[in-house]
């Protein structure tokens, strides 16, 4: 799904490069004189402002002088290369909680996360009392290959202990350029002693999207992140899942998703859209103002849809949330999103450093902002732990001394109820009551849609008949 106005956005962060032009009027007087340069005696003069567009040159002075004073009397010496990044770290953090200046590192992380690609050998991992433990293996990936394990304990990063190290060092060191070695010294529960595997690097795809059957006919989409390839796979899920099973309804999870690309937002609500605006931004610079629109069709020719949001759901989650709302496409449960309806756009200012700058707000398709107010349910259900009622022992029609006996055979003795109330303490309801409430939810209009498909049919074909 691609919008009809090209341009590459993030709802978090954006590729969307807009030039800053700052001009410098040669003419703006200095501070603390007169246009004639003459101070006339008992009148106090101010400079005038600046033009538009001008730099405050009295303010730059003052800039200047701090700066000074910083370099020659602070405790401690710091190079003028420190002192500038901190000044610039310090303009753009107290714009707003998204501008920010992208070091190298921050840089690579950002790339990261947008394009769901790294180089490094695929595997998940968490740290517990300062042990680095491999959770789990990605599929395809160069650390299956090599035969590493879940559970398995990582000591030695090539030469380096891991004792000491952060999770985020250990991540970093462990991420490299593809074809690149490392060496990884291993602890596994039933092996004598350690032992080391040499893996090379390769790029590594982080999945965003993850789909399953969560009942017959009820398929279940999770989307953790949206990446540039998010919108593609989304549909390739769903068109999967049409082809195997008999789809009477679809529910789309964008719980405690931070957002992500913009683009991929568009295509994934494009994908129920049938052509409709998906969402526009607005920004001082011209090019920041567009309209987002899905192409022709709807992927799923109109099956139930139910959306789980949360607190957790910002930003490009809300985006999509917020146009299936609209135009009434589909059924919002949970709690309040987050509340981030801001544009920001990332322009590299080296080959290894950028500016992640606030430069626009987006807007629903009926016109409402999102900033600092987030999407409304149209069903809310707070996230709970269910547990049953313990009450009396409770006799059915089954157990009563001489009641008649059902006719087919299918009697319900007391064990089976028991097994029924067992099985609900293991059931999707105690696991995710809210995911539980909207398959229940997504039952219902699928009931309801053929109920209606049968009925007009009936009425069509009664018609035919007279």
């Amino acid at each position: 799904m691609m919008p009809r106005c090209g341009s590459w956005l993030f709802a978090c962060c954006t590729l969307f490069v807009t030039a800053l032009p700052f001009s410098v009027n040669a003419e703006s007087p200095i501070s603390g004189e007169t246009t004639s340069g003459v101070t006339t005696p008992g009148l106090t003069t101010e400079p005038p402002a600046p033009a538009k567009g001008a730099l405050p040159l009295e303010d730059l002075r003052v800039f200047t002088q701090i700066y000074e004073q910083i370099r020659k009397n602070y405790v401690e010496e710091i190079d003028d290369k420190t002192l500038l990044e901190y000044a610039i770290r310090g303009m753009l953090d107290k714009l707003d909680p998204h501008s920010a200046y992208l070091d190298k590192s921050s840089f690579d992380d950002l790339q990261v996360h947008t394009t769901g690609e790294f180089g490094g050998i695929g595997i998940e991992v968490s740290m517990e009392d300062g042990v680095l433990t491999v959770v789990t293996p990605i599929d395809d990936t160069p650390a299956v290959k090599a035969g590493i394990e879940a559970g398995d304990k990582i000591i030695k990063l090539d030469d380096i202990l891991v004792k000491g190290l952060s999770l985020e060092e250990a991540v970093d060191k462990m991420r490299g350029i593809k074809g690149t070695e490392i060496v990884l010294t291993l602890v596994r529960e039933g092996t004598e002693g350690p032992f080391e595997i040499i893996i090379v690097r390769d790029t590594i795809k982080v999945r965003s999207i993850r789909h399953e059957i969560v009942e017959e006919h009820y398929g279940y989409i999770r989307v953790a992140q949206f990446q540039t390839r998010t919108g593609s796979d989304m549909i390739n899920a769903v068109t999967t899942m049409q082809e195997e099973h008999d789809l009477h309804g679809l529910i789309l999870d964008l719980r405690n998703n931070p957002g992500g690309v913009l683009q991929a937002s568009v295509e994934i609500a494009g994908a129920f859209l049938d052509g409709k605006k998906v969402v526009y931004t607005e920004g001082r610079s011209p090019g920041m103002n567009e309209d987002f629109f899905a192409d022709e069709g709807d992927l799923t020719q109109g099956l139930p849809l139910v959306v789980l949001i949360n607190d957790g759901s910002a930003s490009a989650s809300e985006i999509v949330a917020g146009a299936l709302q609209d135009h009434k496409r589909a059924v919002l449960l949970g709690t309040r999103s987050f509340g981030k309806g801001s544009v920001q756009t990332v322009q590299p200012i080296t080959q290894d450093k950028a500016i992640k700058l606030t430069t626009a707000l987006y807007y629903t398709p009926n016109g409402r902002s999102i900033q600092a107010q987030g999407i409304v349910p149209d069903i809310r259900v707070e996230r709970v732990r269910v547990t049953a009622i313990k009450g009396r022992a409770r006799v059915s029609e089954a157990e009563l001394s001489g009641h008649i006996n059902n006719s087919t055979g299918n009697e319900v003795s007391r064990k089976a109820r028991n097994a029924e109330q067992e099985d609900t303490k293991l059931s999707l309801q105690n696991q995710d009551n809210q995911l539980y409430e909207a398959l229940n939810l997504l039952k219902g209009l699928s009931i309801f849609k053929h109920a209606a498909k049968n009925t007009s049919e009936d009425t069509s074909s009664a018609a035919s008949e007279q």
